[in-house]
């Protein structure tokens, strides 16, 4: 008798994983452990998907725990970076999870052909979330959901783009998020009190040189820092 194994995910992974469609061709890229997948098909959303991995120690993993799961033939693990290991339209869903925004963004503008095919992009950037925001708005796709999720001492975002127009929007909603603001998510407040933080100490290192302190960034960094004070007030 086959002992069957269920994965339990982080709160981060787990909220992710609400955002995949039921039936969707599920894509993870960046897969790590592949735990994603995993947990996807033990609770029947998806049948099938394809992992990615760049890195060979990380796919190592994966095949390890695909091997313990006994899931081999239902995950399609791939050894390449970003976006190249799929074909367009081979993946309703992708995953980007875990890495800085500018990465995201380079993933995404490498392969149009497989971006486009794409038909819902869910992405939780470590930093510069804003960029990607920016991204997705200005390459026609339009932002449907957004999520925070606190997890051993970290704030995370979800960001959820489908195809489609977007208007542009006001600029300090591309740093806060206009569903996290226009919900006002329960996190919402700690999430700008963090933006500030943040961007407060950009601006106190440039102060140090005088060149930075006279730059464009040093201004809109300030313009950013009064916004986020004036959102976080009314809260």
């Amino acid at each position: 008798m086959i002992e069957v194994r269920w994965l339990h995910l982080s709160k981060r992974l787990a909220a992710i994983a609400r955002f995949v469609p039921q039936s969707s061709r599920l894509a993870d890229i960046g897969t790590d452990h592949a735990y994603l997948p995993i947990f996807l098909i033990q609770k029947h959303v998806i049948s099938s998907a394809i992992a990615g991995e760049v890195n060979t120690g990380p796919y190592r993993s994966a095949e390890e725990t695909l091997k313990r799961f006994a899931l081999k033939s239902q995950v399609s693990l791939r050894l390449g970076d970003g976006l190249s290991v799929l074909h367009p339209g081979e993946a309703e869903t992708v995953v980007i999870a875990g890495m800085g925004g500018p990465t995201i963004i380079n993933i995404l503008s490498q392969h149009p052909r497989v971006t486009q095919s794409v038909q819902r992009f869910i992405i939780q950037p470590m930093i510069a979330t804003g960029l990607v925001r920016r991204w997705f708005v200005s390459h026609q796709w339009r932002i449907v959901a957004e999520d925070l999720v606190p997890e051993e001492g970290r704030l995370y975002e979800i960001v959820v783009a489908e195809p489609g127009c977007s208007p542009h929007l006001e600029d300090i909603l591309y740093d806060i998020g206009p569903f996290l603001w226009n919900s006002r998510h329960p996190f919402l407040k700690e999430h700008i009190s963090l933006l500030i933080r943040q961007y407060s100490r950009m601006r106190e290192n440039m102060k140090a040189s005088e060149r930075a302190h006279a730059s464009s960034k040093f201004s809109i960094l300030s313009d950013k820092l009064e916004a986020l004070e004036a959102r976080r007030k009314c809260l």
